[in-house]
């Protein structure tokens, strides 16, 4: 069996960031988001990496990896997506880089820490043929009160993702109470709700059902996106799709989930990090691990 590979999604353009999110400045050297989200990989046992870029950003992205990471202990390939039509897209951009293998996905611009990537290396190594996920909990999932989108998790009692419901506009108020201003109900959410981040793990035969995702996209639908075809496929909206496709398993973190979204979200999660190596959470440097 080859290494698991992680399939990390740097292509989004960071329209409410104003830069390129996975080199935000996060760690205590300057280190980037992508730098810190490589190294928990590195510290799960992913070996491989596969990094989707867009062709504006993308030259930094590759540029910085390049002058950093040590690629003697972690394989990089890079993959691009030529326009922005989503997340869906975005992974089927890479399959030629990653084959028909079951993979990791996650975001370039969240930290979700490295028992959340273990749960998804053990995963692939041991069923590699079923889908799962990682949901954390929705309040260590906020930086600030700026508005974020999550993916609301149900979850039966067999831990196997039954819907997901994207919701838009979260965000934590002065009481600290957490609402959703989509017009959707319920208008205010549990701390402890569920929610997806992005963190998936697809069997090899998601291939032809994510290039008919996108086959079947409607000129007014600009992006498709992971958690939508998902659940798609949990509620069997897709006719012939084998059983073993139509299961998610679910692992939970209870871990932070941090990344930044709004500019203001930059000092709040350096101040985060700097907790974190204080704690004895993270290292302070990269040094030795990842970083040449």
């Amino acid at each position: 069996m080859t290494d698991p590979t992680l399939l990390i999604l740097a292509a989004g353009n960071a329209r409410r960031y104003g830069g390129i999110k996975p080199l935000a400045p996060i760690g205590l050297n300057g280190e980037g988001v992508i730098d810190l989200l490589a190294n928990d990989a590195l510290s799960a046992g992913f070996r491989r990496l596969v990094v989707v870029i867009n062709p504006t950003t993308g030259p930094d992205i590759q540029s910085h990896i390049a002058e950093h990471w040590a690629t003697d202990r972690i394989d990089v390939e890079f993959a691009i997506q030529e326009t922005p039509h989503g997340t869906v897209d975005a992974v089927l951009c890479a399959h030629e880089a990653i084959g028909d293998a079951a993979f990791a996905v996650s975001n370039a611009d969240d930290l979700y820490g490295p028992a959340a990537l273990t749960h998804l290396h053990r995963h692939l190594s041991t069923s590699p043929a079923v889908n799962a996920m990682v949901a954390f909990q929705l309040d260590l999932t906020l930086v600030g009160t700026g508005p974020v989108t999550r993916g609301v998790c149900h979850i039966d009692a067999g831990g196997r993702l039954v819907g997901i419901d994207e919701r838009r506009g979260v965000h934590r108020t002065e009481t600290g109470s957490i609402v959703v201003d989509d017009l959707q109900d319920p208008y205010e959410l549990a701390p402890t709700t569920r929610v997806s981040m992005n963190l998936w793990s697809f069997g090899p035969g998601i291939w032809d059902l994510f290039k008919r995702a996108m086959k079947e996209r409607k000129d007014d639908q600009p992006e498709v996106l992971l958690p939508v075809v998902v659940d798609h496929l949990i509620h069997g909206t897709w006719a012939d799709v084998p059983e073993s496709l139509r299961t998610v398993t679910v692992y939970t973190s209870d871990e932070h989930c941090v990344g930044v979204t709004h500019p203001g979200d930059l000092e709040l999660v350096q101040a985060h990090i700097a907790h974190q190596v204080d704690q004895g959470a993270r290292v302070g440097a990269l040094s030795g691990s990842l970083y040449h």
